[in-house]
């Protein structure tokens, strides 16, 4: 088998995530079926030889394909003036808009066309594909506390809450999670846990002894009871975390992504740019 049918096998693998990815981005079946060519065409021409991870050079390859097209469909509204285009399902190839609308719902497809390019990228990577902020930071041409701020603001106009309210509840469940994790009431740190709760650590926190990722309520439980005795609450970039700041300095934050009262997702950041990058405010305990 030549490189380039061995290029193509392994492409073909690939497809259907590519493809989900981009429909879940474009709201449209035809557009992503040109992103995820588009796509193609970049591989066959790239040298990937370097390449460890494929199927993340793709993702980020489509990904990027898609907000370029997303900015594009902004552009052409704010020249024309007209309205949001119809929901997916109205559009072309009926039976796979239908899947798509199956498996979104209407009603957030239409939302996600009222996002900014950069929001739908970032809320949709992140929340629908468990895509770190870093990596999506590097598609967005962003920092990865802009990218965090960007599907925080993505999740809240999604959900349709006040962003006031939605930072106070946010603040009582991260002091109820510093509370209980201090006490090690592992009980509690279930109940405020989503069973499918993402812990990630960047590689500052992986040498401090984190592990890369954590799934699951009970692995993430199991990490932090009866620990975090020296965190404090905190606001990194006006949203509801902790941090770790010895002398006054942040040395770890914890940034927290919560989803009807329960944390689906724990960010541990402990590299020195993307912590100098941040507004952190500590609270205090």
């Amino acid at each position: 088998m030549s490189e380039m049918d061995e290029l193509a096998r392994r492409f073909e693998t690939d497809r259907p995530h590519l493809r989900a990815v981009a429909q879940r981005m474009l709201g449209s079946a035809a557009e992503a079926d040109d992103a995820v060519q588009e796509a193609w065409l970049r591989l066959s021409r790239s040298d990937t030889s370097e390449v460890s991870n494929l199927t993340g050079w793709l993702t980020t390859v489509v990904s990027r394909v898609c907000l370029d097209m997303l900015r594009s469909r902004a552009a052409r509204r704010e020249d024309s003036g007209e309205a949001p285009e119809a929901p997916a399902a109205e559009q072309t190839h009926p039976e796979s808009e239908a899947l798509l609308a199956d498996a979104m719902g209407p009603a957030l497809l239409v939302v996600l066309d009222t996002l900014t390019p950069a929001e739908r990228l970032a809320f949709v990577l992140h929340d629908m594909f468990a895509v770190p902020f870093p990596e999506i930071a590097e598609i967005a041409g962003s920092s990865p506390a802009a990218a965090r701020q960007l599907a925080s603001r993505a999740r809240r106009k999604v959900q349709g809450r006040d962003a006031e309210e939605d930072r106070a509840r946010s603040r009582t469940v991260v002091e109820a999670f510093l509370a209980a994790s201090r006490s090690g009431d592992f009980a509690a740190l279930l109940a405020l846990l989503d069973p499918e709760v993402v812990l990630r650590a960047d590689a500052a926190a992986v040498g401090f002894g984190a592990n890369s990722l954590l799934r699951g309520a009970a692995a993430v439980a199991e990490t932090f009871s009866g620990r975090a005795q020296h965190a404090e609450p905190a606001l990194l970039d006006g949203e509801a975390g902790l941090v770790w700041a010895p002398g006054g300095t942040a040395r770890v934050a914890f940034a927290f992504i919560i989803v009807d009262g329960r944390i689906t997702g724990i960010e541990q950041i402990a590299d020195p740019a993307d912590l100098g990058g941040m507004e952190v405010r500590v609270l205090g305990s």
